[in-house]
């Protein structure tokens, strides 16, 4: 046999093998007893469509709100590390080290909690909408850790810019902001969409931190809803269907990723 076809050969034996494990899986497990566990038909008709207006919903609006802000100061602070003012720079790396240091749920404890106590009498504002200060405590409590991370992405993107292209701007005569402004940020965006877009799915995930600043029945998203179904129920179905849900979000913008990496690729 040649090489090739013994690696064949191989690869055959390896479907083969994994081919009689998913079989036998599939003859020997309690097909029944698994469905009455995860997949209870009658919890998941209480769930719906709840589980999807309000869970699936606020998920989304959390992680959008959390990511807009994210972008914005994280833009700024990539921009202050780069800049030849020191200041700015200490400025820029201390938030980038303290809010990538921190997890999640403790900035979110420091925004709604920390804030107040600190500066008594202060309000977050609400601009006239019902539950307006909840939103903005959600969009920094969770935006403020995304940004530290964005900050170090957007970083790496503009250093990767080459810096031909630069100096070839301002040999035209552009000065340094307006270089920076419609040379360097626009290729830098295109060389930072695929890591963002995992920052994206990030923030999906720590939004279910939400609860923790005290959600009405109307702010609850995925695993808040479904972890309330689960108390009620007693039944790990609830959990099952977020996952679910989760995984109908996240995993497009996954396959959106390898896309524009591929696209990028060709495009270098």
């Amino acid at each position: 046999m040649t090489r090739r076809q013994r690696a064949r050969a191989v690869r055959g034996v390896q479907y083969g093998v994994l081919l009689a494990i998913i079989v036998a899986i599939a003859l020997v497990a309690d097909w029944h007893q698994f469905g009455q566990a995860f997949a209870r038909s009658d919890i998941i008709a209480r769930m719906w469509p709840r589980v999807v207006t309000i869970g699936m919903v606020n998920t989304i609006i959390y992680t959008l709100l959390a990511f807009v802000f994210a972008f914005v100061v994280g833009l700024i602070l990539a921009l202050m590390r780069l800049s030849q003012v020191g200041p700015y720079r200490w400025i820029a790396t201390a938030y980038v080290e303290l809010f990538r240091g921190l997890p999640a749920l403790v900035v979110l404890f420091m925004v709604a909690y920390g804030i107040p106590n600190a500066f008594p009498g202060f309000k977050f504002p609400d601009f006239g909408i019902q539950g307006g200060e909840f939103y903005i405590l959600v969009m920094l409590g969770l935006g403020l850790t995304a940004a530290a991370y964005m900050a170090e992405t957007f970083r790496a993107g503009i250093q990767a810019v080459p810096k031909g292209q630069v100096e070839a701007a301002r040999t035209l005569g552009m000065s340094s902001g307006r270089t920076t402004r419609v040379i360097v940020i626009p290729q830098a965006f295109r060389i930072v969409i695929p890591p963002l877009t995992n920052e994206i799915i990030l923030l999906i995930k720590d939004s279910s931190l939400v609860y923790v600043l005290g959600v009405t029945a109307n702010q609850y998203e995925l695993t808040k809803f479904s972890q309330d179904f689960l108390n009620r129920s007693v039944n790990p179905t609830p959990l099952i269907v977020g996952g679910v849900l989760y995984l109908i979000i996240t995993l497009p913008l996954s396959q959106l990723v390898r896309r524009l990496e591929v696209r990028f690729a060709k495009a270098r």
